[in-house]
């Protein structure tokens, strides 16, 4: 496998050795910065607004009690939140685009956050659960529809367009049973479900957080530990396998990894809309690098969720938007120039 011209071998104790791209490195900690940055920001944001100076010194344990009230209570939760959900929502996003070789092959697109949405809707419509039964509803819903697009795209393996494509079937019916679910709902329960389905950081709090933070950490390592698997999925299964790489195995992990982590952020936050879709490409031209760029997409999704609820808050003064509208808007924007991208380029 050819390596970039500007990734360097660094060697670490046990033997082991990495391979540092320093421009990847500098966007990674830039976009972590960013994240962090636009989250502080957010904290002071609202009806009672703190200044980031009070902020930060409140974080570090200095606030007067009712600044450590809002802070640590009511707005820090909702931060936490934010970051996960866009962490998960891109790092699920460039696994996805990676294992199909596709810039459109994002859980927006092949309708896995329409399942988790329809997991949502039964539990609201027919059951009228509480939100923590929604949540579960929503991670049940993802999980299977994941394994349905796997299973109807199987033929002698998973491929790249046959997933795509089946992804986007599977979307439109889901998506057409979730409307049937609408409108067979009372009104209180319909009105509670188009809230959910917006997509929206408003109320979250540490019970979000928690089972979100858990799922991260042990996803998190699973991935990292076959990114050179995955890098050498896209030169192609059969190069790959030549390679040593057992290719069905590492697809099937990548993909159960990658439905987990977009069930999960859509459980806590409702389906927020094209972060997915757009922070793997992003990332992959801040970084201009080859390969996944995992680290990069999920600090990009990080960044660009919680800078997105911030300008709901900021932008739109009294009339705030949930987030899920604001990342619809732009998501949709960046969808457009891409089509418009690769048809040029004639790869569609």
């Amino acid at each position: 496998m050819r390596t970039h011209p500007r990734s360097r071998a660094v060697r670490v104790p046990g033997g082991l050795s990495l391979r540092l791209d320093p421009r990847a490195l500098t966007v990674v900690v830039l976009l972590l910065l960013a994240a962090l940055a636009a989250g502080v920001a957010l904290i002071g944001t609202g009806d009672a607004r703190i200044p980031v100076a009070d902020v930060v010194r409140t974080l570090a344990g200095n606030g007067n009690a009712y600044q450590h009230f809002i802070v640590h209570e009511l707005r820090l939760p909702r931060v936490l939140v934010g970051l996960l959900v866009g962490a998960s929502l891109g790092l699920g996003g460039a696994l996805f685009q990676s294992v199909s070789r596709n810039p459109l092959g994002s859980p927006d697109v092949l309708g896995l956050s329409q399942g988790a949405t329809a997991g949502a809707l039964v539990v609201i419509v027919l059951m009228s659960g509480s939100a923590a039964e929604v949540t579960l509803g929503a991670l049940i819903g993802g999980l299977v529809t994941g394994l349905a697009i796997y299973l109807l795209a199987w033929k002698q393996g998973v491929h790249g367009y046959r997933l795509v494509l089946v992804g986007i079937g599977v979307s439109a019916v889901v998506t057409a049973v979730n409307g049937y679910l609408l409108t067979k709902a009372d009104l209180v329960d319909a009105a509670r479900a188009v809230v959910w389905m917006t997509g929206s950081l408003d109320g979250r709090d540490w019970d979000q957080v928690w089972p979100l933070l858990g799922l991260c950490a042990v996803l998190l390592p699973l991935v990292l530990t076959y990114g050179r698997g995955l890098r050498m999925l896209e030169m192609g299964d059969d190069t790959a396998g030549a390679l040593g790489v057992p290719v069905q195995r590492v697809r099937l992990i990548l993909m159960v990894s990658a439905v987990l982590l977009t069930a999960a952020a859509t459980a806590a936050a409702g389906p927020v809309s094209f972060v997915a879709l757009t922070a793997p490409q992003l990332a992959r031209r801040l970084t201009r690098s080859p390969g996944p760029n995992l680290v990069a997409s999920l600090c990009m999704g990080a960044a660009l969720l919680v800078t997105a609820d911030w300008a709901s808050q900021r932008v739109f003064g009294a009339g705030r938007l949930p987030v899920g509208v604001v990342t619809g808007v732009l998501g949709g924007g960046y969808l457009l120039w891409l089509l418009v991208t690769e048809r040029r380029a004639g790869r569609i």
